[in-house]
């Protein structure tokens, strides 16, 4: 399968403060448990699914920002899911609400919440803390969709982005994006980190042949 091939420059992911392994380390380890374990239930993907992507993201990472419309053309090009798991890092003031919103949009429609997290990857310069809400407010209307005020309440949605980046802590991510190429093979690793996307679609041709 010849596909054409979309080179990213090099940009360095958004990472969480205070690590204490150096980057290689940490890679080396990660990659040892994980081989050695069955594939988390995070890392396997969607029932009737061969292969799939999986990210950890944040709403305000310049490299998501940058990786986001890679790996919805991948998901397109392949027809695998692309499986999106929130992963708002402390040091971002506004990716946290951005992706409670984003929760909102999905309660209406899975495409729609979708469809807003890639118009606040694609705007992401001109979002700050005091315009997101009408930023979200433009969306919502041009969606036809009502958008209160205080759109989480009862705190469900903030607990569901809560209980999303804790299934990505116990995978060890530490930064944003976190790729993964996940499949449902029975031998050998049955999913692999993309750590340059710019091998993304040899990855994907490779775990698919397998």
């Amino acid at each position: 399968m010849k596909t054409k091939i979309l080179a990213l420059p090099f940009r360095a992911p958004c990472r969480t403060p205070f690590r204490t392994l150096s980057i290689a380390v940490f890679a080396l380890l990660t990659v040892g448990l994980l081989a050695a374990e069955e594939a988390p239930e995070a890392l396997r993907p969607p029932k009737g699914s061969q292969v799939a992507l999986v990210v950890f993201e944040d709403l305000q990472c310049p490299q998501c920002g940058r990786v986001a419309p890679l790996l919805v053309q991948a998901s397109k090009t392949y027809k695998i899911p692309l499986v999106q798991h929130d992963f708002p890092l402390p040091m971002h003031n506004w990716s946290f609400d951005a992706a409670v919103l984003a929760r909102y949009f999905d309660a209406h429609s899975k495409d729609i919440g979708n469809e807003f997290r890639e118009t606040v990857f694609a705007h992401q310069l001109q979002i700050n803390p005091q315009n997101l809400h009408a930023f979200s407010e433009k969306f919502a209307g041009e969606h036809k969709i009502g958008l209160p005020f205080v759109v989480d309440p009862d705190g469900k949605l903030a607990a569901a982005v809560r209980a999303d980046k804790e299934v990505g802590v116990g995978l060890k991510v530490d930064h944003t994006p976190t790729i993964w190429i996940v499949s449902n093979k029975k031998s050998g690793k049955p999913y692999v980190e993309v750590t340059d996307t710019n091998q993304l679609y040899i990855m994907i041709d490779a775990m698919k042949k397998d």
